[in-house]
């Protein structure tokens, strides 16, 4: 009887790790450096609830310059009476450029006084109100196009212009870009929840510090993904200073549902205090 088994039990051990090496490779090949990627995601979806309805009344003003590819691009602009020669620059989530993301813009503005805030528009018009058309829109973002669109907007500003940068989610990872667009031009870079980059190669261009806030509960910009870009940054000699925080992700956005008031004000004042030492 047992003789008969023998060959049974082998086949079955190798079917088992068959069936590991299978799931191995199925999670390396679905590690993703793109936040386009999830868009698809069910899961992904869910945790980005329809944003609720603010009231705002625009204090700034949209204008209109011109991209190196040959096309013009628009920006929520809030400028103080003096022209500025330092700017934050404001990145939209992948709702696009909302009312909640110029009522950040507004809040930076007051905040930090006789400072240019640009929130460009970097889906060119397109808005969404619910997940499906969010998807579609990051899906659709053209990395050239942004990287255009943030060229002109640097060359708007003025030629002794220089940066900070800040955004949210999708936004979170064009904050990052752009920090590194700006080089000697940069000040310093707040990125909430992003996807950061994944080599030597992109991130060595960076000249600033960089602020990374994180959730710990985030299923797509996981603490991994965040331990692995410090991890990066220290090998590579930049200065990146990572935060997590106890909460979901896209929890310091007050128009979601899933907004943590608490752990969002915390992460806001981090950053704040961040940027006014930059600026």
């Amino acid at each position: 009887m047992q003789i008969r088994l023998l060959p049974f039990l082998l086949l079955l051990c190798l079917v088992v790790l068959a069936s590991c090496g299978d799931a191995s490779d199925k999670d390396a090949s679905e590690e993703t450096t793109d936040m386009a990627d999830f868009a698809d995601e069910k899961d992904f979806k869910d945790a980005h609830d329809t944003p609720k309805d603010i009231a705002f009344t625009p204090k700034g003003e949209m204008v209109t310059f011109d991209t190196p590819d040959g096309k013009t691009a628009t920006a929520y602009a809030l400028m103080p009476e003096e022209k500025p020669d330092k700017f934050i620059l404001v990145f939209q989530e992948w709702w696009g450029l909302n009312d909640h993301i110029k009522q950040e813009a507004e809040r930076l503005f007051e905040a930090l006084d006789v400072v240019g805030v640009i929130a460009p528009d970097m889906y060119d018009g397109k808005v969404a109100d619910n997940q499906e058309d969010a998807g579609k829109y990051m899906q659709a973002f053209n990395a050239d196009r942004g990287n255009a669109i943030i060229d002109g907007m640097m060359a708007y500003a003025g030629e002794e212009a220089k940066f900070a940068t800040i955004g949210w989610c999708f936004g979170g990872g064009l904050s990052l870009k752009a920090s590194i667009m700006a080089a000697d031009k940069g000040l310093g870079c707040v990125m909430y929840y992003g996807m950061p980059v994944q080599s030597a190669e992109e991130i060595a261009p960076l000249e600033v510090d960089v602020l990374g806030i994180f959730a710990e509960k985030d299923g797509w910009i996981t603490p991994a993904v965040a331990t692995k870009f410090e991890n990066l940054a220290k090998a590579t000699g930049k200065n990146v200073t990572i935060n997590q925080f106890d909460a979901e992700h896209a929890f310091a956005n007050p128009s979601n549902p899933k907004f943590d008031e608490k752990a969002a004000a915390e992460a806001n004042a981090m950053a704040l205090a961040f940027l006014k030492e930059k600026l």
